[in-house]
């Protein structure tokens, strides 16, 4: 099997390796994540689960066998959702658990407009949970719902007036007096429960068959109604639905994939999703002969009709667990492949028509699997899922990025993000060669309409137009990533001339006028800030004058015009 390893350095839970952008967390037993998402601050966020001890609040009690002891503490320890929060250095700003009275696990997570979360889950005893967080992890509300009997939750989907839809299953109540009953009589029905952006749940219905019926997933279509995918279960076989419902909740069409008797190309649903052209993507697992597995993926439109279906072989089997799609139509596909010892997390690009167009393996000799994958806004992937360090019985969270190529992204220092944020900021005047950005965050006038006359320190119109847009521009972004700054400095300088002086005065003249320079430049942003900016300005601002020590030469040759300038440097802490 085709294999990147993980070269883990485990320092103390958590792992990054120098450059690649893979963090492993280590908790006691099992962890896993389920989902991802990217935040409006470029963060990442993903939820799933950590196993925590629930403190017993009763008194202490003694016992007189084994067994009661052991009836007393078997219900302490087990699942507690967790939320964790990385930055693009693989940092992580917070790890929180949900301490919630039950043990239970996240399996999905959506953004709401604050920042905030929304996040799916369930009860280890069989209940549904919804909960909702602001940007900070915190708990603003907790909603418990389902059936009396057992529930599961497989994932929570964003609608577009904010609220959220729940699709799962339920064990059959087997009671018409059950309100929430609508038909079945099987092991589980689909259960799907929509809430508005507050909490509000605004309906709950279930569907299903007299066999075991369970709700995999859903979409919302662009006119509002939903598309649900199911499968039921019968003797040997395992059929595949596709249903659509009104925003209500009423069922409009239904297609069922019926396999035949003694089929032994079982095909499992795994996810749906809506494309940009609003029609719909279904990947499945689909078993051979020899029960081996394989992907399938069927593109189809809101009226059932198929525009595309095609199955992915690979030389080991493999399973896709999440797919989204690129703006050019491309995708991004995660999941896993295993030989007869090992999983590995598997990453694969897909052309429109679902060609493989490439393929990365990540793992160690041990069971590795990506669960979720969401795509940046700088085109890179974010992935969750879940690695078993060699030699361990433990599965731990992980989260990785990945490049267009599905190749492993590397850890972005702070120095290379603020270069490309200021190159962006500064877009048209670099077009226009009027600055010049350098790696090291200095920034560098290049127009020679704003340069200094010889032996001048007072600024003309022109520059003082100039500098007015530059300002504009770099004082506010700094301002917003004040935390990270620790320098703004203003440079002036010279060339080397100054008349028939000596060496002596030479210096010492173009450094009183390079620093005359400075001053009247960081005088001129400084006075044209607003008092808040000010104050923090006067912690980071400095001005300095270099003489001629850094003037500007072409094969060593001095531009005397081009070294009578002012530049600036952004200086991170």
């Amino acid at each position: 099997m085709k294999k990147t390893l993980l070269l883990l350095l485990l320092f103390t839970s958590l792992y990054a390796t120098p450059s690649n952008y893979s963090i492993i967390v280590n908790k006691p037993f099992n962890s896993a994540l389920f989902d991802i998402t990217q935040d409006y601050d470029r963060t990442l966020s993903a939820v799933g689960f950590s196993k925590n001890y629930k403190n017993n609040s009763h008194t202490a009690l003694s016992y007189t066998n084994a067994f009661d002891y052991l009836a007393s503490s078997s219900q302490k320890f087990g699942s507690q959702m967790h939320i964790m929060k990385v930055d693009k250095t693989a940092k992580i700003i917070f790890s929180k658990v949900s301490h919630l009275p039950e043990f239970n696990e996240a399996i999905a997570v959506v953004k709401t407009p604050s920042n905030g979360y929304f996040i799916g889950g369930y009860t280890l005893d069989g209940s549904l949970l919804v909960l909702k967080l602001d940007a900070a992890g915190r708990l603003l509300y907790s909603k418990t719902f389902g059936t009396k009997n057992y529930d599961r939750m497989n994932n929570l989907i964003l609608m577009s007036d904010g609220g959220v839809l729940a699709v799962g299953s339920s064990i059959t109540s087997r009671s018409n007096s059950d309100d929430m009953f609508n038909s079945g009589l099987g092991n589980n029905d689909i259960f799907i429960t929509r809430f508005s952006k507050d909490g509000q749940k605004l309906w709950s219905k279930k569907f299903g068959t007299m066999y075991d019926d369970r709700g995999i997933d859903a979409v919302e279509a662009r006119d509002g109604s939903i598309i649900v995918v199911s499968t039921t279960s019968y003797e040997k076989n395992r059929d595949v639905s596709i249903m659509r419902l009104t925003e209500n909740g009423n069922r409009v069409w239904l297609k069922h994939y019926q396999e035949k008797a003694n089929n032994d190309n079982t095909v499992v649903p795994k996810k749906i999703i809506r494309l940009k052209d609003n029609n719909f993507v279904l990947v499945l697992t689909q078993y051979n002969h020899m029960q081996k597995e394989h992907i399938r993926i069927i593109k189809f439109d809101l009226y059932q009709n198929i525009l595309i279906d095609k199955e992915i072989f690979t030389t080991y089997p493999s399973e896709i667990n999440d797919i989204k799609e690129y703006s050019d139509g491309k995708f991004i596909a995660v999941g896993y492949v295993k030989d007869t010892y090992n999983s590995d997390g598997l990453a694969m690009i897909l052309d429109s028509n679902f060609i493989l167009l490439t393929q990365e393996h990540y793992g160690q000799d041990n069971y590795d699997v990506f669960n979720a994958v969401t795509i940046m806004h700088n085109s890179q992937a974010a992935v969750a899922g879940v690695h078993t360090n060699k030699d361990s019985q433990e599965t731990n969270m992980w989260i990785t990025k990945l490049n267009r190529d599905a190749t492993m992204a590397q850890i972005s220092s702070t120095t290379e993000s603020f270069y490309e944020k200021l190159r962006t900021i500064f877009h048209e005047e670099i077009k226009a060669k009027k600055i010049k950005i350098k790696k090291d965050l200095s920034i560098n006038i290049i127009d020679s309409g704003l340069y200094f006359n010889v032996g001048e320190y007072k600024l003309t119109n022109k520059q003082k137009s100039f500098l007015k847009l530059i300002s504009s521009k770099l004082i506010p972004f700094l301002y917003t990533n004040k935390e990270s700054i620790k320098t703004l400095e203003i440079n002036g300088h010279t060339s080397s001339e100054w008349g028939k002086a000596n060496f002596t005065d030479t210096y010492f003249n173009n450094e009183k006028l390079s620093l005359n320079r400075s001053y009247e430049t960081m005088s001129y942003i400084f006075r044209t800030q607003n008092k808040a900016t000010q104050v923090w300005l006067a912690k980071v601002l400095r001005g300095s004058g270099y003489s001629s020590s850094k003037r500007i030469e072409y094969s060593n040759i001095e531009s005397k015009k081009k070294s009578r300038r002012v530049s600036f440097k952004v200086i991170l802490k």
